[in-house]
């Protein structure tokens, strides 16, 4: 019987860790396709996202969005982390808030620019949709707040927490989330932020609430946002 040295063996190991994760990336690719009506998310951070997700599968809590849109990134979510949790998705259903001079010069024209090409109704979504993409996928035990964050999150009721999903765009409502959520994260859990990359008072926020606790921010994705482990 011939016996395999470590080196060949630690190959093996590598290849077949490579076919596994080929496997997992074209198992994501296809949740994208499943979902791609009702995220805004690029397929290419949407996998990204969907890959951070994959490293709370051993951690206990629960998965919450705030800014869910249409629900079609944390019903993706859902389908990788299973029936087992409560996912919660927070939106006011109205698109967003008004921009701010701390949210950025560039914010500000993007509000302004209703006929810009990646306005879509300044961020507006139906509530149904929301419901329809969550019963599309495997979150089961999902609830839906409507209302706008500072009015919702304060009172909500929501458990330890090993996901958040931010997706808030301006500074007020980035704060609101971390205000609120960031101190039921379990250790371990992760905190994603789609738009630190793109919006300066979503960055800004981020920051002082990652300073004020000795978080690391850490990049991922290609132009996609940062996350934060606990």
């Amino acid at each position: 019987m011939a016996v395999l040295s470590y080196g060949a063996s630690r190959m093996m190991a590598k290849a077949k860790q490579s076919i596994l994760g080929m496997r997992t990336e074209l198992r994501f690719r296809k949740t994208f396709r499943k979902y791609r009506e009702f995220t805004m998310i690029p397929e290419a951070t949407y996998i990204a996202n969907l890959w951070l997700a994959a490293k709370v599968d051993k951690i206990p809590g629960e998965v919450v969005e705030c800014g869910t849109w249409r629900g079609g990134m944390i019903a993706g979510v859902a389908d990788v982390l299973g029936s087992d949790r409560n996912y919660r998705l927070f939106d006011s259903f109205e698109g967003l808030p008004p921009a701010k001079e701390i949210d950025g010069a560039g914010a500000l024209a993007w509000q302004q620019n209703t006929s810009g090409p990646f306005y879509r109704n300044n961020c507006r979504a139906e509530e149904s949709e929301a419901r329809q993409a969550m019963a599309m996928s495997a979150g089961r035990r999902h609830t839906i707040t409507k209302g706008w964050f500072n009015e919702t999150l304060p009172k909500a009721q929501v458990g330890p927490i090993a996901l958040l999903l931010l997706d808030a765009d301006w500074y007020d409502s980035t704060k609101q989330i971390l205000d609120n959520l960031g101190c039921r994260m379990v250790p371990g859990g992760l905190i994603v932020v789609d738009d630190y990359y793109v919006w300066s008072g979503c960055t800004r926020a981020v920051n002082e609430h990652a300073a004020s606790k000795n978080w690391m921010i850490r990049q991922f994705g290609v132009g996609g946002g940062c996350y934060i482990v606990i």
